[in-house]
């Protein structure tokens, strides 16, 4: 079980190997340092943590996350050297999501904007409520970020628009784009979030996180190389008491009972 003490800004409940992390900083869950430093220490405790095989990333109350908390920009600008420190932190606590060997899951509240629009769409999969949406507002404020994320996610016209306009996107905008996998009621957001984090924990562990990898490793790959990465995962799987007890439950017709152990 994954220690807590010193976690501050999140909440986090483990139930049928499903971890729902909840963004806690009232007023508007803005991501300061400290929000940053737990972050990356709780998701890198989860990552680890064979007990949970997949993950909700949401926010209390009515917004899923503000973005920087610019009340700190002051000081980071007086500090020598303060911004290359400050910029290495924002990459970490961002890396920490995609690095995350468990699929996450964003189950988007309400608005994301900024660095917490950055979060929702660095997660794997994205579930909007209707009430939501999501917003890079840098150029209001004389500053610049979010084109290479919106540029994994959205058409090119539709990227330049949201970065040079600020529109808000919406729950229905977002799921008509097909940026968002599915858009739904506020109420009923995280039992949709549940049931997608409950199917993907019940396929095999390992074999999850050797599709997330190939996710992230080929991204940016040539199809052959890529192949050729999967076709080794799919070889080092075959090793594993998940894999021969996948293909033993489909061969006597039942359900397979996997235990996530990694060959010896």
């Amino acid at each position: 079980m994954i220690s807590l003490d010193g976690i501050e800004k999140f909440r986090v409940s483990i139930e049928n190997h499903v971890a729902t992390v909840t963004m806690a900083a009232p007023p508007v869950n803005a991501q300061d340092r400290r929000f940053r430093e737990e972050m990356i220490r709780l998701f890198d405790m989860l990552g680890l943590d064979d007990t949970v095989r997949a993950i909700i990333l949401t926010g209390q109350g009515h917004i899923f996350c503000a973005g920087a908390d610019l009340r700190e920009r002051p000081a980071i600008l007086s500090e020598p050297g303060g911004y290359a420190r400050h910029n290495r932190l924002v990459r970490a606590a961002f890396d920490v999501i995609t690095e995350c060997p468990k699929p996450v899951i964003a189950a988007v509240n309400g608005p994301a904007i900024g660095g917490g629009a950055a979060l929702a769409l660095l997660s794997d999969i994205l579930i909007v409520a209707e009430e939501a949406y999501l917003a890079f507002p840098e150029v209001d404020h004389g500053l610049a970020g979010g084109a290479r994320h919106v540029m994994r996610c959205f058409s090119p016209s539709n990227a330049r628009l949201m970065i040079y306009t600020s529109q808000e996107m919406t729950g229905r905008d977002l799921y008509r784009m097909n940026v968002a996998s599915a858009c739904v009621p506020k109420d009923a957001l995280l039992t949709a979030a549940l049931q997608v984090a409950h199917d993907i924990a019940a396929k095999a562990p390992l074999a999850i996180e050797a599709a997330k990898a190939s996710f992230g490793f080929t991204e940016e790959m040539p199809l052959r190389d890529g192949y050729r990465y999967e076709q080794g995962q799919t070889a080092s799987l075959a090793r594993t008491e998940d894999t021969r007890e996948a293909l033993a439950a489909f061969a006597e017709k039942r359900k397979p009972v996997f235990r996530g152990r990694r060959p010896a």
